[in-house]
């Protein structure tokens, strides 16, 4: 197996941590089970571990590929490369180096619009497609969920140099606060919340963070180009929960070919964290198909 293997995650002795070289990067990858594989992309401010409660259970019939980001947690603190095409390819370009020719694509926060991307790219790649919690840029459809705005730390997060600057020996409140918002008040498992905390501490840790904000205007043109050039071929799930709701669903509905929504109640952002209950009925059943 390509990369580096190191020993099964303290608690988790199913899952193996791995560093796998790709698109000039080394990509810490945690790995499940044997099957169809499954790839998971996690958001802000989150490392592979927003999975936790999600990779036991697809490992029983899925081959489950959790890496963490470009930049985030224990992946290369790369010098740019933020934006979604570029994280498309890394995704990618880890299928390939795991000997997998295609995957169902998970995507929450920002990691939908490179998932999204990599389905509308590269099809063949994409089985299966879900998309959480997220919007895609300039898309029609997120009209009511900005309507005021975006939220108020895009802007914070985009300005080059500043939020890392502002935060430094703060990081543990900063995170805190997404994680309590995230699950509407709820709060994460004390090891989930200290390694997140861990992952994003440090000015170099949290330039990657926010170098995702900063590519944004990136991505709104590459999210554009893409739909105005193709339709998503792909059977797609789009779940929302607070505060997106169904907006990222009115996104997807004009460009899909094979599109279904669902509304995850009383359950916050960090779907996979807070309602991991009615997340997994949802996955496992759209993955089915891949299993007969």
């Amino acid at each position: 197996m390509p990369g580096t293997t190191r020993p099964p995650v303290s608690g988790h002795p199913a899952i193996s941590l791995r560093r796998v070289a790709a698109n000039g990067i080394e990509i810490n990858v945690a790995v499940a089970g044997n099957g169809p594989a499954v790839l998971l992309l996690h958001g802000f401010p989150h490392t592979w571990r927003l999975w936790t409660e999600v990779i036991p259970v697809l490992a029983r019939h899925h081959r489950v590929i959790a890496p963490d980001l470009r930049g985030l947690g224990a992946t290369t603190r790369a010098a740019d490369g933020y934006d979604a095409g570029t994280l498309a390819t890394d995704a990618e370009e880890l299928l390939t180096a795991l000997g997998e020719p295609s995957a169902a694509v998970v995507g929450i926060d920002a990691g939908a619009p490179p998932a999204f991307l990599l389905a509308m790219r590269r099809p063949e790649r994409v089985r299966r497609l879900v998309l959480m919690e997220s919007s895609l840029g300039p898309l029609p459809g997120a009209e009511d969920f900005l309507a005021s705005g975006p939220p108020w730390w895009f802007g914070f997060h985009a300005v080059p140099g500043l939020a890392e600057t502002v935060l430094a020996g703060h990081e543990a409140e900063y995170i805190d606060w997404f994680l309590t918002a995230g699950t509407r008040g709820r709060g994460v498992p004390r090891e989930i919340r200290d390694a997140f905390i861990g992952a994003y501490t440090g000015s170099e840790a949290l330039r990657c963070a926010f170098s995702y904000y900063r590519a944004a205007p990136a991505n709104a043109r590459q999210i554009q180009d893409a739909a105005g050039s193709r339709r998503l071929t792909v059977p797609t799930m789009a779940i929302g929960a607070h505060p997106v709701g169904t907006a990222l669903e009115r996104q997807l509905r004009p460009v899909a070919d094979d599109l279904t929504g669902h509304l995850v109640e009383d359950c916050g952002h960090i779907i996979p964290l807070d309602r991991p209950d009615a997340l997994l009925p949802l996955l496992t059943s759209f993955f089915a198909p891949a299993l007969r």
